[in-house]
Formats: structure tokens, sequence, C-alpha cells
């Protein structure tokens, strides 16, 4: 990378980039965590020698955090995924159960914010459709982080919520659904998009996102005319910006669909997302509120009572258990 032509290829350099920030992602927690360990044998050393029991007891919490380093490198070694080490795009659809399930989308989403956020991850909202009387129909986020991709792609499913609907005046027990997309980021020069397989719609921006919202057509949406896909963006700060986060998203999308043609690699990992209702066979995890309180994982059969914990983001137990789960596969 030093090189003075390095950055003349701008695909061959994206792509050693990519490559490195893998490397480092792994090499970099093992040496700060072998510095570490040697620091407090040294410490702990030092302590015995003069009896010090006050830094005793520190080498003693020294060394939990060690271990749980350690876990979380074991925990990368489940990355087997060559796509594992890339951002990606997180995209949360409401299904069957009308108005309660656009209120749990609007609760995946704020879910999955909280998640990236514990793991240092940027989530950056993309596009949202909101609903009529309560949630949203659609988003998208573009989660930033090492191995972003990796932690996210055992999300992709459909999510099931069973509770006492808060729209349902005679409070009876509700059954809605949501489907999460997760798709690995790629650049739009990655693969090629020509201007002529899109169809290109601009629009007033709705929601959250400045004060240019519904003020200009800066919202963007594409139509790739071949395949049907469709995404959009409306939360950049411009029409231009719009454009090239559609079309970043497209590439992905895009992306992900060659490889699942041309060698099913992603289909494992993703799985066919199906009907979002009763009876998809893709229903990934189930999430109930009444009458008891469970989060149950399809695959994996983990589960815990602690519902609140995990709609606020604490997605470790679930994520973990899927790597170690389809690493075995």
């Amino acid at each position: 990378m030093g090189a003075a032509d390095f950055w003349n290829n701008q695909e061959a350099a994206k792509k050693k980039v990519l490559a490195l920030k893998g490397l480092k992602g792994l090499v970099d927690p093992v040496e700060a965590l072998t510095k570490s360990a040697a620091d407090a044998a040294e410490l702990a050393e030092l302590a015995e020698g003069e009896s010090d029991a006050a830094t005793l007891k520190q080498v003693a919490a020294d060394c939990e955090k060690i271990e749980s380093d350690l876990a979380a490198i074991e925990l990368r070694t489940l990355f087997r995924d060559d796509n594992d080490p890339r951002d990606c795009f997180v995209a949360i659809q409401a299904g069957t159960g009308g108005t309660d399930a656009c209120d749990w989308a609007q609760m995946l989403l704020r879910m999955y914010k909280a998640y990236c956020e514990r793991m240092g991850f940027e989530a950056k909202l993309i596009e949202v459709l909101e609903a009529d009387e309560a949630g949203i129909r659609s988003a998208t986020i573009e989660v930033r982080g090492p191995y972003a991709y990796g932690y996210l792609k055992g999300e992709h499913g459909v999510h099931r919520l069973v509770r006492i609907s808060p729209f349902d005046a005679n409070h009876r027990r509700q059954t809605a659904f949501a489907s999460v997309d997760v798709t690995p980021e790629f650049e739009e020069e990655d693969i090629e998009i020509k201007e002529a397989d899109l169809k290109i719609d601009t629009y007033r921006s709705g929601g959250a996102g400045g004060q240019h919202v519904n003020v200009t057509d800066s919202a963007v949406r594409l139509t790739h005319i071949p395949t049907g896909i469709v995404v959009a963006c409306q939360n950049e700060r411009s029409q231009p910006l719009n454009k090239k986060m559609a079309l970043k998203y497209l590439a992905a999308k895009l992306h992900a669909r060659q490889e699942e043609e041309r060698a099913a690699k992603l289909e494992t990992a993703r799985g066919e997302k199906g009907r979002i209702g009763f009876g998809s066979s893709s229903q990934i995890r189930s999430y109930t509120l009444n009458p008891y309180q469970l989060v149950k994982d399809a695959r994996t059969e983990v589960e815990t009572g602690n519902v609140q914990a995990v709609l606020d983001g604490r997605l470790e137990e679930f994520v973990e258990a899927f790597l170690k789960w389809n690493a075995k596969r």
C-alpha cells in the first residue's frame, strides 16, 4: 500500500484494502491480547513479591477481561465466508399482521440499531417507509464495522412476534411477522450496472432525515429492469448522494444474486426468505411476550426469558450460537 502506484488501479487497491482490513481484524486483537496477558503476568509477579493484595485484586479483574477478549477472538475463528469482513445492508420488511407487523418491523429496527451501538458499529438509516397508522412498512440501514456482515448474517429470515396487541380494542393476543434481509456491501464499481438497465425515480423524502426533507425531490428509487430489484435511499443530503448510496445498495443486491446463481455461496448463510407469515419455512426466531416471556431461535434452539434485553439489542448469545451452528453445517 505504500507503493507510489498503489491507487493507479482503484479496483485492485480496494480489494487489497478490504483484505488488509480482514487480516487486521484477526491479527490486531491477538497481539493486544498477548500484550495484556504478558502485562498481567508481570504485574502479578511483582504484586506477589510485595504481598500487594490490592494489586492482585486488580490483576484478577484484568484476567477476567482477558478471558472475555479471548472468547471474542475464538468467535472470530468461526467467520469462514469471504464476505464476513464486509460492511452490510440490513433491510426490514413488515409481513403478515397488519398494523402489529408494521409496529414489529419498527421494533426490530430499534433492536438492530441498539445491537450495532453495543458492537461499536455505525448504523446509518438510508431508507424508511412509514406505515399509515403506526410503525414502518420497511427500512434499510447500512452497517459499518469490522465483520459487520459476519455478525449479522444469521439474522436473515423471518422473525415472529406474539403479544397482546396494543392496537386491538379487545386486547386480544396477536401474531405478527417481519423479514430481515442481510446483504454484504460492495462498491458499484465491483459489478457492472448499465444506466440503460435502470429506471430512476425521484420523490420527496419523508420522515426523519434533516431540513431538506419534504422540500425537494431528493429521494431516489432505482429499479434494475433485468432483475426487477428495487432499492431506494432518502436520507442523504442531496439527490446525487442518495443516488450514489442507492447504487451501492443495488450493487450489493446484484452481487449477492450473482453469487447465488453461480455457486450458491450465500444461499446457506442467507437462506430463503419465502412468505413472511404463518407456515414460513424461513422463520428463524420467535419472540413471545404473552402468555409467557420467551425468545427462541428455531435453528440453534437457544432461548431466553429476558425478552426486553433482546429487544434492547442484547443479541450476542444468539449471534454466537448461530456462528457455531453454521460452522458445523
